[in-house]
């Protein structure tokens, strides 16, 4: 159990990186498409440089970016008010925090459920994007994963919060 738990880390970890490359490639677009609009503003339309897809690049983009960084940070960036849990027990924080991850299980199921039928639909009728003409089940493919990965994170989670003290593993 030690070994899956570190290889699905690693690969949450890549994910978080891959989103992170993905913001950095959505901020290059925004600027890359703000300058040459100006430039075909400033020259009067005698340069023109301004290419077609920008938004459909930053509104997948976007897509993909948020739902690759979730597997890796649904476990480490969780905001707790303990206005109502200041006087519970550490096991019984645990397990409240267990429950709210339970959450992101059902979350991150059913939108994986959903996007994987919306890959066979957009396969069937070949649907794509508008500008750019990319199949749209590639991009239901690859969120699909993302959220199965969500919430296999999350599940991972709380089994850990039912099952172990804080500090150990699930070894």
């Amino acid at each position: 159990m030690m070994a899956f738990n570190r290889l699905f880390n690693r690969i949450t970890h890549a994910m978080h990186v891959i989103s992170g490359a993905i913001l950095v490639s959505m901020m290059f677009v925004t600027l890359a498409d703000v300058l040459t609009r100006a430039l075909f503003k400033a020259t009067e339309g005698s340069v023109d440089l301004t290419f077609i897809g920008g938004v459909e690049l930053i509104k997948y983009g976007l897509l993909l970016m948020v739902v690759f960084a979730l597997p890796y940070s649904v476990g480490r960036s969780q905001v707790i008010v303990d206005l109502f849990t200041e006087n519970l027990s550490s096991r019984m924080k645990a397990w409240l925090e267990g429950i709210y991850m339970l959450g992101f299980v059902l979350l991150g199921g059913a939108m994986s459920y959903r996007f994987y039928h919306a890959v066979g639909q957009a396969g069937m009728s070949g649907e794509t994007t508008q500008d750019l003409q990319i199949p749209l089940s590639y991009l239901y493919a690859i969120t699909s994963f993302a959220t199965a990965f969500l919430s296999l994170a999350a599940l991972l989670i709380s089994l850990r919060l039912f099952f172990f003290q804080k500090g150990e593993s699930l070894s």
